[in-house]
């Protein structure tokens, strides 16, 4: 048997046409691949980039343009020529287009809205005019409405006819001549029943419906909760404005992710991936909260300051402070990160804060007293096999294995009550991130610890 030859790769593919320079031939290969698979080849091939999204049918450039990084895109539109980007952005699903002009500057939206065609560039102005992470800003007019008194032969008919440039036809919405939605129904619905019975029999006036001024946070915890692929946006007098799909839902669930990974880091979110980020703007981006931090810091220095006397009549307080201070700040850290991911999720709201509060104290006081006791054995053993911390060990053992009791108790209420603060002043959860926490806590730790200390050991060490 003649041995079986290896197929070319992808990429070995795409050079050998894109080599040979027809036009006909590129856009055949590359309307033949699947969409993640050109994305790939865009991000692989930076110098063909703006070449591969013109070479493609326009309807599938416009797939692979909606789901290629921010950077890319600009670089993309910048090189296209005049009259190709007008048909790359006309060919854009409206929530699409708005996504990627919000994120460029306002001189440039200008340009860009002037290649619209006309009821395109209507949307997208109403579209933009919502608040910045608002639902306006992600729903579509593109979806497909029918009246109660169409037949079910009459909706598939419509769906016929309007159903391709529509975002998603799994629901089909009922609204009445004024334009008010009724109700929404799955497609289902229609599948299974004769084409002869109306829609006004399956209805039963019940859905979810968003409003535009909505956060996005908030409606994807109403599509979490609804399981639904696509949910209407209504006005304040129920007028039906459009549709938010759960593609871009997710979207905002990545960026949401991202940004609050950043800013528990403690770092300012960077709106554009890592690489691309000019070194001027990661500067800028974390030295603010470096400051913040390192000022924070200094109260340490103060605390310390003050209990001078105390760290020099019994040194051996001070061979424990970096261990009070890291278990303050873990126990501290370890609350926020579960708090700020609870409110994310919808799990927990504000008003639960003392259900909250009741078992993180518990909880810091099972989690305090367990490394309270590790401490005292630390100093138990440390004296007994090494002749360390003097006559009055035991004393000091106590001393320490409370404060540290104190401590974590005071982390975790901290570190859980600062997020639940912030989100009742309209902040950012987040914005309590883990060196913030940390920081904070190791300054009132300290007047914990030496507190503690002082009353502890006074009239025997001090």
């Amino acid at each position: 048997m003649l041995p079986e030859l290896e197929q070319p790769t992808l990429q070995e593919q795409f050079q050998q046409v894109i080599q040979t320079e027809d036009k006909l031939a590129i856009r055949t290969f590359l309307d033949d691949q699947n969409i993640s698979d050109v994305a790939a080849l865009v991000d692989e091939y930076p110098e063909y980039e703006d070449g591969i999204i013109a070479h493609m049918s326009i309807h599938r450039a416009a797939s692979v343009f909606k789901i290629l990084d921010l950077a890319i895109q600009k670089r993309i539109i910048h090189e296209l020529p005049p009259n190709t980007t007008a048909t790359l952005l006309n060919e854009l699903p409206a929530d699409d287009r708005t996504d990627f002009l919000e994120e460029l500057p306002s001189n440039v939206v200008r340009e860009l809205i002037k290649l619209l065609e006309p009821d395109e560039r209507k949307i997208t102005l109403s579209l933009l005019g919502y608040p910045e992470n608002s639902i306006g800003r992600l729903m579509t007019p593109d979806y497909v409405y029918v009246y109660p008194w169409n037949t079910i032969e009459e909706v598939f008919a419509t769906i016929r006819k309007y159903g391709k440039d529509s975002e998603t036809i799994n629901v089909i919405y009922i609204i009445n001549e004024k334009g008010e939605l009724l109700d929404d129904i799955r497609i289902r619905e229609f599948i299974l029943n004769p084409p002869d019975k109306k829609v006004e029999e399956l209805m039963d006036d019940r859905f979810v419906a968003l409003h535009p001024e909505d956060d996005q946070e908030t409606a994807s915890e109403v599509f979490k909760m609804n399981n639904r692929v696509a949910l209407p946006v209504v006005s304040g007098s129920n007028q039906l404005l459009g549709i938010v799909t759960i593609d871009d839902i997710l979207w905002v669930a990545e960026e949401e992710f991202s940004e609050d990974m950043q800013k528990m880091g403690g770092t300012a979110a960077l709106e554009e991936p890592y690489l691309d980020v000019p070194l001027i703007k990661l500067y800028k981006k974390r030295i603010i909260w470096l400051i913040i931090l390192f000022i924070g810091e200094t109260l340490t220095i103060i605390a310390m300051s003050n209990f001078q006397k105390t760290l020099e009549q019994v040194l051996v307080l001070s061979t424990f402070i970096p261990l009070i201070i890291s278990s303050g700040g873990n126990s501290g850290s370890q609350a926020a990160t579960l708090i700020i991911q609870a409110l994310a999720l919808g799990e927990v709201t504000v008003k639960d804060w003392w259900r909250i509060a009741r078992r993180e104290i518990i909880s810091g006081l099972l989690m305090g007293i367990t490394l309270g006791i590790v401490g005292y054995f630390i100093i138990f053993g440390g004296h007994r096999i090494f002749g360390l911390f003097g006559e009055h060990y035991i004393r000091i053992g106590f001393a320490i294995g409370t404060a540290i009791v104190g401590v974590v108790v005071w982390g975790t209420i901290m570190g859980s009550m600062l997020p639940l603060l912030l989100k009742k002043l309209g902040a950012d959860p987040a914005a309590s991130s883990t060196p913030f926490i940390a920081t904070l806590v190791d300054v009132t730790g300290l007047l914990i610890y030496f507190g503690t200390a002082f009353l502890m050991l006074k009239g025997v060490l001090l």
